[in-house]
């Protein structure tokens, strides 16, 4: 960002850089290098083993391994929510448990009522497609629709009574509680971890930013964009965090704080001194991540004024008016004119086509077609070329594990479930690496939940399931390019319109004397928030192929305008005096 005063007018369009593109090509390289693992990779890990070992060594002790299919819907449920502070996480495991336990009971009343592939197959998809939507649409987080589909496809083609369903989605219900408490049982030890967390990541974003803020001439080639994008996401997360984390707490105050001097390091980068000083931010985002106290910052001009619209804000989230807003924008979300709807047509399309290829060619288990295919479907067609690849390599892989460690599961009933809960961990622990270092342990894994109803023969389970990959990975690839998605470039263009309005908005209580702090503090955090939307809608829409041309020089001057209005707030809040000013030419 530039430090030369500027005025806040209408966005200039001229010598402005080329679009950082989504779209790198069609590079195995890239898809399949491994990355740094995530900061709490261990939780949903451990989390998995633990909701996944009480009901497997139950079952064991009572000789019914065969349930285990049922039980396993309900501990998988533990993925989830680990980003969450502990009071939306109540919630959105709640909602995963009863969101799974429904597409498990939608699928053992089909397998009970038809024995048609082709209706099996039909089913399967549909409902592939609407776990995509749900979960793209309530932003549920990783694993995502993934999980709902491996559950429910394999229920859909295993054999099934009318009158054995209400016990076996009992046993779903019951291991899903099971995996709710567990989900919830270290708010017992650090009440505000996940805030602490998503605190120390936005500190550590505007350290980066506050370390290379770009050049100080603003017609020079500005390598800071992608820092300044990366910190408004995470101070946007911070405080999405905090608001959703309930009552405020002496922790949560100091926290709050923190953000303040955050993300006054990010909207307007500058010389490094005092709280904006990148080792200082490190140093506080290291003891915050810690388990000893949260830190405490020096005062900040406004930061009363702040923290009291912060209280304000999350008052009217949780009033009646601010749950119909959510609900209405959740209905948005899946509205007709939903930029998720092609890839909703794209999920449903490729998982039917894979699963009737793979029962034309006598496949016994087209469900793994299914859940292949479904896997592939990202937000933009470059990042299911990626997926495709990683999903294939991991799978080719992980039947070769499954072969070498299928003896050793054969020793016992208890050399069963210990693989399983082995494969369970790893598949967590290796999967923030790279999708496909990942699919190398869910694979044996999959396979081996089949050895709990009897074994099967080895050279059968692996022929299927690379057949199973193989055509599953080509034709869910092949509905992906087939429907287009052309309504990404829409979102990038509403996404701009509400830019423009909240960078208005943010100018006019910026300009005006009489306006309340939080009211500032109000239409700022609006316009990070429409930044940090833009730049996630301009990003799918430049990994998407065959739509029209994304309005890339508009895009990139509401992002410079709307960055350069977040640091006229500076002045006003006092970490970062050398802020432009308002008006100046």
């Amino acid at each position: 960002m530039s430090d030369t005063p500027v005025r806040l007018g209408r966005p200039s369009v001229r010598k402005l850089p080329q679009l950082p593109s989504a779209v790198r090509g069609l590079a195995p390289a890239s898809a399949l290098r491994l990355s740094r693992p995530s900061d709490t990779w261990f939780k949903p890990a451990l989390s998995v083993v633990v909701a996944s070992a009480v009901p497997h060594l139950t079952l064991l002790a009572v000789g019914r391994l065969d349930l285990i299919v049922y039980t396993m819907a309900g501990s998988l449920c533990a993925l989830y929510g680990h980003g969450l502070p502990y009071a939306r996480r109540a919630r959105a495991v709640a909602g995963v448990v009863l969101g799974m336990a429904a597409g498990l009971a939608v699928s053992l009343v089909t397998a009970s009522l038809t024995g048609s592939t082709a209706v099996l197959i039909a089913v399967g998809a549909l409902l592939a497609a609407v776990q995509k939507v749900l979960c793209d649409a309530t932003r549920i987080g990783p694993p995502g629709h993934v999980i709902f589909t491996f559950v429910s496809s394999a229920a859909l083609f295993a054999p099934q009574r009318l009158g054995q369903i209400p016990g076996h989605l009992a046993l779903t219900l019951g291991a899903g509680a099971f995996a709710w408490l567990v989900a919830l049982a270290p708010a017992l030890v650090r009440r505000e971890g996940p805030e602490r967390r998503a605190v120390a990541r936005a500190l550590e974003a505007a350290a980066v930013c506050a370390a290379d803020p770009g050049p100080r001439n603003r017609d020079a080639a500005d390598p800071g964009p992608r820092h300044r994008h990366a910190a408004a996401a995470a101070v946007h997360a911070a405080w999405q965090c905090l608001l959703a984390s309930g009552r405020p707490t002496p922790v949560r105050r100091s926290l709050e704080r923190l953000v303040v001097h955050a993300e006054a390091a990010f909207v307007a980068p500058g010389p490094a001194t005092g709280a904006a000083h990148p080792e200082r931010l490190r140093a506080w985002a290291a003891r915050t991540r810690g388990r000893g106290p949260v830190p405490t910052p020096p005062p900040a001009p406004g930061t009363a004024d702040e923290l009291y619209g912060i209280d304000a804000e999350r008052a009217v989230l949780r009033a009646r008016e601010g749950r119909r807003a959510a609900r209405r924008a959740l209905l948005r979300r899946l509205g007709p004119g939903s930029p998720l709807l092609p890839v909703a047509v794209r999920t449903l399309i490729g998982c039917a086509l894979a699963g009737y290829l793979c029962a034309a060619l006598g496949v016994g288990r087209p469900y793994w077609a299914i859940v292949t295919a479904a896997s592939l479907y990202q937000a933009n067609i470059t990042l299911s070329w990626n997926r495709t690849l990683q999903r294939t390599l991991g799978n080719l892989l992980g039947v070769l594990v499954f072969a070498a460690v299928l003896p050793v599961s054969r020793i016992s009933p208890l050399a069963l479930v210990c693989c399983c809960l082995f494969f369970g961990f790893a598949a967590e622990a290796l999967i923030t690496r790279n999708y496909w270092l990942g699919s190398v342990a869910v694979t044996p894994m999959a396979l081996l939940v089949l050895e709990f109803g009897g074994a099967h023969p080895a050279g059968e389970l692996i022929g299927d399931r690379v057949l199973d990959t193989v055509l599953g990975a080509a034709t869910g690839f092949l509905a992906a390019t087939l429907v287009t998605n052309r309504r990404a470039t829409g979102r990038v263009e509403q996404a701009l319109d509400a830019t423009d309005r909240a960078r208005a908005a943010a100018e006019r209580t910026v300009a005006d004397p009489a306006a309340a702090p939080t009211e500032r503090d109000r239409t700022r955090r609006a316009l990070t928030a429409s930044l940090v939307e833009l730049r996630e809608a301009g990003d799918t829409a430049a990994g998407e192929w065959w739509q029209r041309a994304l309005p890339e020089q508009r895009l990139l001057a509401a992002e410079r305008a709307g960055h350069r209005t977040l640091a006229a707030t500076a002045p006003r809040r006092g970490p970062a005096a050398h802020a432009p000013s308002i008006g100046a030419e």
